[in-house]
């Protein structure tokens, strides 16, 4: 079996290193990673610049750009001749849950793995008082050694937050609802000239059968995830609305 790791923290973060040795005692393991931290960046491609990779040692690549970027690198490029049966991301050091995954490289890398095929599970650690990323690469090797006892279908997308303590075991999540009471902090520079910094504070629903609620009980959480954003409950339930789109008469 054939591994691609990355992440979004970067090539030289700890929890990489950890996922990466964890996969070796399992598979061939291949490690395609930004060169600098990616935090953040979401489901992006550079697009408007060429990238750069690096052969750092055996099997080990550094790219300029997203974990998008490094994913599309590997598969397109790196192992074009003999692509991963899997792609495992992180170790994130931070939880993606909830609607964060929205924003998270961690994930994105994952569903970027998806569009071209491959199975894939984004690792996340909660950062807290105890937390180890080898005892949480360690449980990651587990669990993939659970999922490739059988075939894995393309589109498996998981999404697995480990808790800063001990686990106590894996619970099956969805995925939690986060609130930002979002604010722009503008400041001066030495110079005079304004620039802002995006914080926010958040805020969560207390929600059972979550991925917050499981990491908050001290559990992993596994969350299956799917790229296709379609709300088929709007679908099915929003037949006058359809219709009155569906009537417009455009001129």
């Amino acid at each position: 079996m054939r591994i691609l790791v990355t992440n979004d923290d970067g090539v030289f973060s700890e929890g990489l290193k950890c996922l990466a040795q964890a996969m070796t005692e399992i598979a061939e393991v291949v490690v395609v990673a930004p060169d600098r931290e990616q935090s953040a960046s979401g489901h992006s491609l550079t697009l408007h610049r060429p990238l750069r990779m690096r052969r750092l040692r055996e099997h080990w690549y550094s790219v300029d750009g997203t974990p998008t970027d490094c994913v599309n690198m590997a598969v397109q490029g790196v192992l074009k001749e003999a692509p991963p049966d899997l792609v495992v991301s992180g170790i994130n050091y931070g939880v993606n849950m909830g609607d964060d995954v929205t924003y998270s490289g961690t994930v994105s890398a994952a569903f970027e793995a998806n569009m071209h095929q491959l199975p894939a599970v984004a690792f996340s650690q909660e950062v807290g008082e105890g937390f180890d990323f080898e005892r949480s690469a360690s449980f990651a090797r587990e669990l993939v050694e659970v999922l490739t006892r059988e075939d894995l279908p393309q589109d498996l997308l998981l999404n697995v937050n480990f808790p800063a303590e001990r686990c106590r075991g894996i619970r099956w999540t969805r995925l939690g609802k986060r609130y930002y009471q979002q604010t722009v902090v503008e400041k001066l520079d030495p110079m005079g000239r304004k620039y802002y910094w995006i914080a926010g504070t958040p805020r969560w629903e207390s929600q059972s059968g979550t991925d917050h609620e499981a990491v908050t009980e001290g559990f992993a959480s596994v969350t299956p995830l799917h790229l296709d954003l379609t709300d088929y409950r709007s679908l099915e339930e929003s037949a006058p609305l359809r219709d009155r789109l569906e009537h417009l008469e455009l001129r």
